[in-house]
């Protein structure tokens, strides 16, 4: 957990810093506003909290709904007066009972509730449950099997692709590649990891080469 330094911040002349919160699979839930208060409490107790500017008091996020925000990382941006909180989301965020405030977006990331999805797979593993909980129950050799087998088949339909541009085509490496996608997300939650995990390291190769 880590959090910018309050005094790199420009605040308004309210004391006030709007917050972009987003979680690990880019899904942009809420914009909110922050001030050095809110962002000690959310710092201490990890759980992400804003200032009202209605109320004119703290509150954290899911207090009463449950809905809560785990606190993961934050960012500021060049100019140093707004910030992008990244954060773990317990259910919708919107006070309407949409995962976004934002409902008007063409397409939400998915890859996040997929990991949320089998997290609870993994916890309630059982071998004669859905194909996900045989495959948790089976275990990270099982798992790494099936990663390997779909890599196979990728770079079968990517030959097959190559040499036959076809529709049929376009679909059947697709759909390969959603299979080896989602199958790696199984074998990276197995082991305690995410997608952003392996974000972050190509994020830093990438900063260190450029």
């Amino acid at each position: 957990m880590s959090m910018p330094a309050t005094s790199s911040m420009k605040f308004d002349a309210n004391g006030l810093l709007p917050a972009v919160v987003q979680t690990p699979g880019g899904d942009v839930r809420m914009v909110a506003y922050v001030n050095a208060e809110s962002l000690d409490v959310t710092r201490t107790t990890g759980w992400v909290t804003f200032w009202s500017r209605s109320r004119q008091q703290l509150w954290t996020k899911g207090e009463t709904s449950g809905n809560r925000l785990r606190f993961l990382d934050a960012f500021l941006d060049c100019d140093g007066d707004a910030l992008l909180v990244l954060a773990e989301a317990e259910g919708p965020t919107c006070h309407n009972g949409t995962p976004s405030c934002f409902t008007d977006m063409a397409a939400l990331p998915w890859l996040d509730r997929l990991e949320t999805l089998l997290k609870a797979r993994k916890a309630s593993a059982d071998p004669a449950g859905s194909y996900t909980q045989k495959l948790f129950t089976k275990g990270p050799e099982r798992i790494a099997k099936k990663v390997v087998e779909e890599s196979g088949e990728v770079a079968i339909a990517a030959m097959a692709l190559l040499a036959e541009p076809t529709a049929a085509r376009r679909d059947d490496f697709i759909n390969e590649a959603a299979d080896l996608l989602f199958h790696l997300q199984v074998l990276l939650v197995d082991r305690g990891f995410s997608l952003a995990d392996a974000a972050k390291v190509l994020r830093a190769r990438h900063e260190e080469r450029a």
